[in-house]
């Protein structure tokens, strides 16, 4: 299965939109878009996961590398749209504590 994957540029910070199954065949397309996106300095972006219905542990790989990237950039990263399943695999394995997931970390720290 391929994923269906589209950026858009807003005024202050990028979008990207991802669709389908993120898994050890899908997963590099991702990196291939989402690294790059997070080596502009002081960049922030968005990755909208409402239409992922799954991510293994290959998915998760590329969202740390993603939010290292970023960090070492300084630019942001904050993922959105995400399902029940979905949020939860990012909770039990402690991502959710490291990454921006709809704005929880954000409201956490205010």
């Amino acid at each position: 299965m391929d994923l269906d994957i589209r950026k858009e540029n807003k005024k202050d910070f990028s979008i990207l939109y991802v669709g389908g199954e993120i898994d050890a065949y899908t997963a590099p397309q991702l990196k291939e878009e989402l690294l790059p996106m997070t080596e502009n300095e002081g960049d922030k972006i968005l990755v909208d996961l409402k239409g992922v219905d799954y991510i293994d542990s290959t998915g998760l790989g590329i969202f740390i590398g993603a939010l290292k990237s970023a960090k070492s950039h300084n630019s942001t990263i904050e993922l959105t749209g995400l399902n029940s399943r979905v949020k939860r695999l990012f909770s039990i394995t402690g991502l959710d504590e490291v990454i921006n997931i709809d704005n929880e970390k954000r409201e956490e720290a205010k």
